[in-house]
């Protein structure tokens, strides 16, 4: 039947069943009027996998005038039927619950201490935030440019850069799950800054990495640093680290969770072994190598203040961090004459990488062995 115009939908008489209205074959839109007059409306198609008819609910459409409200439930349920038809789920969620599934895949596959990071970015950007009850089917550029802007105060491009990561690998899980069928409203809203990321150039010697740990009051942090010290690796992904993924006997680090080139055994040098035993002591096997005080994973957020702290009292340049250290580490690695091969996969990066940001370095090596040509 048809109740398209407001004198049809004035005449409809209050019931629990759903009035139709078929748009297409098998593709139906539906009202239905409470006895206190309140419309609700409605959308209906066939599912060929279940074989069954399904439905979806949008609302009274309250926001709009009641002539405007046939045309957008329409319009929505053209939405929705073509959602169906690129293999979309039948089920909606928001954006919070998009986190909610990527906090759980990261326990899943990255383990507890990247799922602790994304949840403290969850908790920064997300909670509170007018972008978390927006469902994912509704969700347009301008909502991801909004709130691109306002978590983007006071940040560097290159903070902002990091802090669009976690967003765009939650909409792309959804994506692959099929909660929404295309990356089209994130696809340019959330595009990294371009040269936002530049090579590092803040270089700490021994001396002031020495004098940053005999800053660092709590033990346990200052263990955590040490490694970061003697070890390329990225502060994520020593964190991630149990006491499993050391063996002890071969003095190798297995590397499982990282940033990129996860999946790597890195061999140890003796005082990096002897520091890591000492890690183990009286833990379980799936514990943090390197845990805070209370036992728990080391995230970014509970080094970053005290490694700042740490610094300005040690006098160090502005602006030294953990990744500081692993910068420092690699240069040294550079400047020592070792193969950009054997850095990178040190590192957990890709030569390219290594080339473009530390390729100079090596300068030195190159004079000194085309000298060693001379006739």
């Amino acid at each position: 039947m048809s109740f398209s115009t407001v004198k049809q939908q004035d005449r409809l008489q209050p019931r629990q069943a759903i009035y139709w209205h078929k748009m297409a074959t098998g593709q139906h839109v539906g009202l239905r009027k409470a006895e206190s007059g309140a419309l609700t409306w409605y959308a209906r198609t066939y599912d060929s996998g279940t074989q069954k008819q399904v439905r979806q609910s949008f609302g009274d459409f309250g926001h709009l005038a009641q002539h405007e409200r046939f045309d957008a439930a329409c319009r929505a349920a053209r939405e929705w039927f073509e959602h169906l038809g690129k293999g979309g789920r039948l089920d909606t969620i928001t954006v919070a619950g998009a986190w909610a599934r990527y906090l759980q895949h990261q326990r899943k596959v990255k383990g507890a201490a990247a799922a602790a990071d994304a949840e403290s970015r969850k908790r920064r950007h997300i909670d509170g935030d007018p972008i978390a009850t927006v469902p994912l089917d509704k969700l347009a550029p301008h909502h991801l440019r909004d709130w691109r802007d306002r978590i983007a105060v006071g940040k560097t491009p290159t903070t902002l850069n990091r802090d669009m990561v976690p967003m765009r690998a939650a909409l792309r899980l959804a994506l692959a799950d099929g909660y929404v069928t295309t990356d089209f409203p994130w696809r340019q809203a959330l595009r990294p800054i371009r040269g936002a990321g530049g090579r590092r150039t803040l270089y700490l010697t021994r001396d002031q990495r020495r004098a940053l740990l005999d800053a660092i009051e709590d033990g346990h942090l200052r263990a955590f640093v040490h490694a970061l010290c003697v070890l390329p690796l990225r502060p994520g992904a020593l964190a991630a680290l149990s006491v499993a993924d050391f063996d002890m006997h071969a003095a190798t680090l297995n590397v499982r969770h990282d940033k990129a080139g996860a999946g790597r055994v890195v061999p140890l040098p003796a005082t990096a072994a002897k520091l890591l035993r000492e890690m183990t002591r009286g833990k379980l096997p799936g514990a943090p190598l390197f845990a805070r005080a209370d036992g728990g994973w080391w995230i970014k957020h509970n080094w970053m203040g005290p490694i700042r702290a740490a610094a300005a009292a040690a006098e160090l340049p502005e602006g030294s961090t953990a990744y500081t250290l692993r910068h420092s580490a690699i240069t040294d690695l550079v400047t020592a004459g070792a193969d950009l091969l054997t850095v990178a996969t040190l590192a957990g990066t890709s030569v390219q990488m290594i080339q473009d940001h530390y390729g100079h370095l090596q300068q030195d090596h190159a004079r000194a062995a085309l000298a060693g040509l001379a006739l």
